[in-house]
């Protein structure tokens, strides 16, 4: 529970990544392999920062949601 595991996959062009909550309870962390490996770096920072914040159970506006996340 609450682990964190990362892959990459093949995703759309305009998908760098996602994280998805599995039923026990462990982030799953899907990075696009189309990008750089400093890319895909930057991705998994991003990503590992949406799960610090619990961004999964909040009911902020997206865009501010994102801004935090991009912050470093």
């Amino acid at each position: 529970m609450n682990d964190i595991f990362v892959r990459t996959i093949s995703l759309p062009h305009t998908v760098r990544g996602v994280t998805v909550i599995d039923d026990e309870g462990d982030f799953n962390i899907y990075i696009n392999n189309k990008l750089a490996p400093s890319q895909q770096r930057e991705v998994l920072e991003h990503e590992k920062r949406h799960i610090h914040y619990d961004d999964f159970a909040s009911f902020e506006d997206i865009r501010k949601i994102e801004r935090r996340a991009e912050n470093k």
